[in-house]
């Protein structure tokens, strides 16, 4: 049998101002299930996106979305949610409702990127467990432009630099 799945976004205000975003999946059953909570990565860094479940390695984790623009359009319009699919086309994933948006970059990263009829898929890589944060290497030319002159921020770099 097909269940149709919705999303539904929660917004909770918690002390000192924190702000976090849980997703959850309603099934057709409506039984609902936080998948995942955008909250604060560290002092010091900007939202992430963590695992409220267990993931386990090689599973499909959730699809990059947005406007699909060709690449020129992407040139002109610049910014950090630009995701190239091939030689014509990148996905402009600025809307917030684009939850994948939230994953951060890390040299160690628990996740990866494809390409799978045109569309951008996050794969699990490792066994995520629940709290996790999810992160995937963003590439050379994303490193080079916006994170290199301000200094890394994943977890291993931050390690490494204490």
């Amino acid at each position: 049998m097909h269940y149709s799945i919705a999303f539904i976004l929660q917004i909770r205000y918690h002390k000192k101002h924190h702000l976090s975003f849980h997703i959850m999946k309603i099934t057709k059953k409506g039984t609902q299930k936080n998948i995942f909570t955008v909250r604060r990565a560290r002092p010091g860094a900007g939202l992430g996106l963590f695992a409220t479940a267990d993931i386990p390695k090689h599973t499909f984790v959730i699809e990059y979305t947005g406007e699909k623009i060709t690449n020129a359009e992407a040139d002109r319009r610049g910014g950090r949610y630009l995701f190239n699919i091939n030689s014509k086309w990148t996905i402009d994933g600025k809307e917030h409702r684009n939850t994948a948006r939230y994953i951060n970059h890390s040299c160690d990263p628990n996740c990866e990127s494809r390409i799978v009829g045109g569309k951008v898929k996050i794969f699990a890589i490792k066994n995520i467990t629940a709290g996790e944060e999810l992160a995937y290497d963003y590439g050379t030319e994303y490193f080079e432009e916006f994170l290199k002159p301000h200094g890394c921020r994943c977890d291993m770099c931050h390690i490494l630099r204490k």
